[in-house]
């Protein structure tokens, strides 16, 4: 490591500690005593182990707590210089004063005995200006020194959160080691906060006051007291002191203090620097002078002045090296990642402040060590202390080692975790390609360029920016005429738009260039809203653009005006700003007037030129939506609308896709708004349309109804066109045309002889859909007679009747089609149509019939419930593909389940869906889980006994199959279990409120192992028995007294079935041990495992609540007559079960043996390592045996603990909820997913 002197310095390198010339310690009447070496090792005790790069290099340039000696001799040599320039030797840290001393000494501190809170508590109030605080601590320094002095350190170990103090006669006895030592006695460790962690809005500010205290008071002696007996060695020594003690608010706040003393210094350094390089021109000048001209006396005084710059620079270089390589050399490796962010951010400013000192690789190399930091705050602030570095054109040349030894590093940070870590790098990267021509190799670019797709806006624009400045600003590079921006060229804006093409379809990183355009939108706004450009280059008859190219710009034609007129990024990236300023507001009202006054002419001629191209109409169409449509009757353009209708009207008959044709129908939605003054000619224009798309329907209609036989061309004609109706069925009220007296005779012959192609009947059944909901909005909105509602009762029931028969059509596309209008109808038919004051609509409440049901059910079987390999032609399949069909199955998955929770369907039906939990968990594992927790809320009990319904079909299902010989070894069974665990672990933590449930849980599954005996006088065990298996998951959700009543009660059971003697049953013997009294239970054990201290029980007391009920359970746990084996389906109709009360439900995140509850925020964070981390104290007992089985559960229950970590943060949202009586409807149970309509809507 290289001095801090200048080149006219006579240090020698600090690489060897005898050469050191910076005491550290200067008494009065001699040198003090220096720190012992134990108090020196303690250094490395507080250090993380960091990487063995910077701790191999970092001991041949640093001090270690073994070199404390040699340095402490060097310190003393140097002391007889320093102490001889010096007037007044009342440095109070000295040892042995002289005797006659000592009594003036003594006495004046006894009359003004130093106050230690006074200095503390106006820099914590900073309500005074700092430079006044000091110089009045000044003022009082220089009537005492030694109380002053005192006061000063005092406030150091107060604003360290010690409530000790230094003494006098601790101050002139006791060495430092031995004050700090008595200092962390003192210290209270209660609590971990200290002034400069601690909360509230007294000590927000304190850092900074303390900071800017140190500051100024380096600032104030630096012209006088600092050189001329202010014992600055002393304060040193005590900082870097109390900057190796293990406690940590020491180390922390004396870390931050030598730091802020050694910026100070720097800037000190630096100033006389700047007065050497004056002192030494002036000399020169003065000496070049002829010898009549040149003055003896001004050399000499120059000569005295540089001399005594010269010795000042030499004593700030000193306390320079005495604190770097005291503490920071120590403390960047400190453990504490906010020490080590000091240290870093502190050695940034030092490089940029005096980079001829410190710009070096000696110092440079700490910074790249510690951008392998494991810690954010600190990766950050190393990337901030190079941007300064980086930023400065003129520093550059000095880094071009430590760019090549790090760069790898810093462009590898682009990917880092921490999204503002990552957005920190980018920008460094994008200085030093500014900055260092050459030095970012195409590689390293490549790297780059796929972050400006990242789903983070921040992250993503700074990348945009880099890649501006890589590809696009060299090419495009404007000039300034006058100080002013001139306006780009067209040759220019169309290089730039080229270029984009080029970099999006080449690079193939991305399908939507929308993102990539939001990511350029901050560096390079302007010239993507050159829609001028885009225009002309779209409307070029010989623009040389290939069919990939045009509608990659297109695109951003859309994206752009998208951008330009609602200010906000594409769907799915994430920016954590909540709104506009009124600046961007009117930029964007004006951009948005710009766009529309440029594209209205236009948009015709782009309809009328890309009209066969469906890739490219279905975005031009989409830009009407950002129009402002007002100027059509502003601007008098009512010529451009009626060529846009006639242009729209032609796309529409052109085009039969489903893309075309929705944006095609809101484009003419957005239109036909009573509101503008053009309406009427929008409205007849829509009229229009309608009436050539109906009288086409009616004519083929008959034709397909009269003819037996349709070729390939009529048939697809006749699908076109009920697409087209529907697509505008669904923004515009067609009612007036009648659709649906033909629409449900085409689907009646469909249904009645099969012969109508299924392109026919899939937009048939939605236009009938449509139909019936817009004769819903019309009767809803107005008060409709009971001819109406039962006419649309009819219509409905009849459809339903439709869509129910095509559940067993053989083609794929129509059953689902029917199961997912199906479920909408049914679900807004429901109960719940006639909240909110509509009970007018009563009439047309719908119930599904047993055998609906029971299809329904039956085709979520058939085509939910499959495995992957099943699907199609399996791995020939394209990914998006799959993708789709998974998207497909979750919809139909969430229509069903939300007929369960509405009570559309019986709720016993859950069973069917909650079975394939575990197994299909990644697939719907969210959409059951969600299902699950709302029915617990509508009626806890029902849905234990359709946990319980579950296993039994599962477990059924296998015996049928495989039999009851080894059946608990077999895969399946397995899985079952492990859905018996997830089940259990359903209930949550709150054993006393699910007591009932667990023991009615375990009582019905021992009558179902021992439904089914063994033939008489045979000594096999029943076939269902191996199901106590499953039910020992449940065990440990039961108190202790419950387990022994259930033991009590199997018992009991048992005795009616002969088995051989001293040969028990192996499932009747795990489900005893689950029941036995040695398993860890809360209740069990409760001594073993403390409980939290916020956990209460409100109400009666436990003791009794528990007498109550486990007498109850007793009573109830009694010998039943035997039920008979479960049917292998769930969709037998039963009695219908009301809506019942939404209870307090529990969590998912408890331990699957029994584990202490958990309450508030410690239940949403217990699988965090910190949870388990163990107190330096420990004072409850069996602390040690409690993590040795939490370590052996995380070993063997490795998925139960995945599953309690996905459910712990749902279950803490529970379990805020207060217990209250409402409907499904209330609780927004229509969020499990989306259906073709929002029964909110009516």
């Amino acid at each position: 490591m290289p001095t801090l002197r200048s080149s006219s310095s006579q240090l020698h390198s600090s690489s060897s500690p005898n050469s050191v010339s910076s005491p550290l310690q200067i008494a009065a009447g001699g040198a003090q005593r220096a720190l012992s070496a134990s108090s020196r090792s303690s250094a490395n005790l507080a250090c993380d182990d960091r990487d063995s790069e910077p701790a191999a290099e970092g001991d041949s340039d640093s001090l270690s707590a073994d070199e404390g000696s040699d340095f402490e001799e060097s310190l003393r040599r140097s002391v007889k210089k320093r102490t001889a320039k010096r007037p007044l030797k009342t440095t109070p840290l000295a040892k042995h004063p002289k005797k006659g001393s000592q009594m003036v000494r003594d006495n004046d501190w006894k009359e003004s005995e130093p106050s230690a809170n006074n200095l503390f508590d106006a820099v914590k109030a900073a309500k005074s200006d700092m430079q006044s605080l000091v110089d009045e601590w000044l003022d009082n320094y220089k009537q005492n020194q030694d109380a002053g002095f005192l006061e000063l350190i005092n406030f150091f170990i107060r604003s360290c959160g010690c409530k000790g103090t230094v003494t006098p006669e601790m101050f002139t006895k006791m060495s430092n080691s031995e004050i700090i030592q008595h200092l962390t006695e003192q210290f209270n460790e209660d609590s971990g906060d200290y002034p400069l962690t601690a909360p509230g809005p007294s000590w927000k500010k304190f850092q900074g006051s303390f900071c800017e205290f140190v500051r100024t008071l380096v600032y104030q002696c630096q012209y006088s007291l600092l050189y001329d007996g202010f014992p600055m060695d002393n304060l040193i020594s005590l900082l870097t002191g109390l900057s190796d003690s293990q406690v940590r608010a020491f180390r922390h706040t004396s870390t931050l203090a030598a730091m802020k003393l050694m910026t100070s210094l720097v800037r000190v350094a630096l100033q006389l620097s700047l007065h050497k390089d004056n002192n030494q021109r002036q000399y020169e000048a003065e000496r070049n002078k002829g010898p009549g001209q040149r003055a003896p006396e001004r050399l000499e005084s120059l000569l005295e002045k540089r001399k005594e710059l010269q010795e000042h620079q030499e004593e700030i270089e000193g306390m320079m090296n005495a604190l770097f390589r005291g503490v920071f050399v120590h403390r960047y490796r400190d453990v504490l990642p906010e020490i080590r962010a000091i240290c870093i951010e502190e050695i940034g400013c030092w490089m940029q402040s005096y980079s001829t000192s410190f710009l070096t690789d000696s110092y440079l190399k700490y910074i790249g060590w510690t951008l392998h930091d494991k810690h954010r705050d600190v990766r950050l602030k190393c990337l901030r202390a190079l941007k300064g570095l980086y930023s400065n054109r003129d520093l550059t040349a000095r880094l071009e080692l430590f760019t090549s030894r790090f760069k790898d590093r810093m462009v590898s940070m682009v990917m880092d975790r921490e999204y503002d870590v990552a957005v920190e790098a980018v920008r460094l990267l994008i200085l030093i390609l500014k900055n260092m021509e050459g030095v970012l190799t195409d590689t390293d670019c490549e790297n780059i360029y796929p972050v400006v797709y990242a789903s983070n806006r921040a992250l993503a624009s700074a990348a945009g920016e880099f890649l501006y400045w890589k590809l696009f600003y060299p090419e495009c590079e404007t000039r300034n005429v006058s100080g002013r921006e001139r306006r780009r060229s067209p040759r220019v804006q169309r290089t730039f738009f080229h270029l984009l093409l080029s970099f999006f379809v080449e690079s193939e990183l991305h399908d939507h260039v929308a993102y990539l355009v939001d990511s350029l939108w901050d560096c390079a706004g302007s010239q993507l809203k050159d829609w001028e450009s885009l225009t002309s280059l779209l409307l070029e008859k010989d623009q040389n653009l290939g069919d990939v190219q045009e509608s990659t710009l297109i695109e951003i034609l859309v994206s752009s005006a998208r951008q330009a007129s609602e200010g906000h990024p594409p769907v799915g990236r994430v920016t954590g700003r909540k709104g506009l300023t009124l600046k961007e507001r009117k930029t964007q009202a004006d951009d948005k007037v710009k766009l529309t006054e440029h594209l209205i002419p236009l948009l015709p001629q782009l309809l009328a030129k890309y009209s066969a191209d469906a890739e490219k109409v279905s975005p031009l169409l989409q830009l009407l939506s950002y129009f402002d449509l007002n100027i059509y009757c502003t601007r008098r353009l009512e010529k451009h609308l009626e060529l846009l209708l006639q242009q729209l009207q032609e796309v529409v008959v052109k085009h039969a896709e489903p893309a075309v044709l929705e944006a095609g129908a809101h484009s003419l939605y957005l239109l036909c708004n009573p509101e503008f003054t053009f309406f009427s000619r929008v409205d007849f224009a829509r009229s229009q349309l309608v009436d050539l798309l109906t009288d086409r329907f009616q004519q083929e209609l008959e034709e397909l109804l009269q003819s037996s036989f349709l070729d390939e061309d009529e048939v697809y004609n006749l699908a076109a066109t009920l697409k087209r109706l529907s697509a505008f069925y669904n923004a515009h009220d067609l009612t007036r045309w009648e659709l649906y007296e033909p629409c449900y005779r085409l689907l009646r012959k469909a249904v009645d002889t099969g012969e109508v192609p299924h392109q026919v009947t899939l937009p048939a059944l939605t236009l009938v859909y449509f139909s019936i909901l817009w004769t819903l909005t019309h009767i809803s909105g107005l008060g409709a007679s009971q001819k109406e509602l039962l006419s649309l009762k009819g219509r409905m029931v009849a459809f339903c009747e439709l869509c129910q028969s095509c559940l067993s059509d053989v083609d794929p596309e129509i059953q689902e089609q029917a199961f997912v209008l199906l479920s909408d109808l049914l679900l807004i038919f429901s109960p719940q149509m006639i909240i909110g004051g509509r009970d007018f609509l009563r009439p047309l409440v719908f119930f599904p019939e047993a055998t609906l049901q029971s299809e329904l059910a039956s085709f979520l079987m058939d085509h939910v419930f499959i495995q992957a390999g099943e699907l199609g032609s399996g791995h020939s399949q394209e990914d998006h593909l799959q993708i789709e069909q998974l998207h497909q199955r979750r919809r139909l998955l969430a229509g069903f389940c939300k007929l369960l929770l509405y009570g559309v369907l019986e709720m016993d039906a859950a069973s069917d869906v909650f079975k394939h939990y575990n197994k299909f968990y990644n697939d719907y594992g969210d959409i059951i889980k969600e299902t699950l927790t709302r029915a617990r809320q509508i009626d806890r009990s029902h849905c234990s006994r359709i946990l319980l319904l579950s296993l039994k079909q599962l477990y059924t299902e296998l015996l049928q199959e495989q039999g009851p010989q080894g059946l608990n070894e077999l895969p399946a069974f397995i899985e079952m279990r492990d859905l018996a665990r997830r089940f259990a672990l359903s209930f949550g933590p709150q054993q006393l409120q699910n007591r009932d449930l667990v023991v009615m849980l375990h009582k019905e599954g021992i009558k179902f192992s021992l439904s089914e005996l063994p033939p008489a006088g045979s000594s096999d065990q029943p076939p269902n028995l191996a199901f106590l298996e499953l039910l020992s998951e449940f065990s440990p959700r039961l108190f202790h007294q419950d387990k022994q009543l259930l033991l009590s009660y199997l018992e009991k059971c048992l005795q009616h079935i002969s088995q051989v003697p001293g040969h028990p049953w192996g499932p009747v013997t795990t489900y005893c041990n689950s029941l036995s009294p040695v398993e860890n239970t809360a209740e069990a054990s409760p001594q073993k495992y403390p409980r939290s201290k916020r956990r209460r029980i409100e109400g009666p007391s436990k003791r009794n609540r528990e007498d109550i009920i486990s007498s109850s359970q007793e009573e109830s746990l009694q010998l039943s007559s035997i039920p008979p084996t479960p049917a292998l389906t769930s969709t037998a109709v039963k009695s219908r079960q009301p809506l019942g009360a939404v209870e307090e439900d529990g969590s998912e995140s408890d331990f699957a043996q029994g584990s202490q509850p958990l309450v508030g925020t410690q239940r949403s964070r217990f699988m965090d390592p910190q949870y388990f981390h163990t107190p330096r104290n420990p004072s409850g007992p069996g602390l040690g045996t409690r993590l040795t089985r939490l370590s052996l559960m995380e070993e063997d229950k490795e998925e139960e603990l995945e599953i309690q970590d996905e459910s712990s943060e749902e279950w803490q949202d529970r379990d805020k909820q207060a217990s209250s009586h409402s409907s499904p409807r209330e609780h927004g149970l229509d969020l499990l997913g989306s259906t073709e309509l929002n029964i909110n809507d009516f």
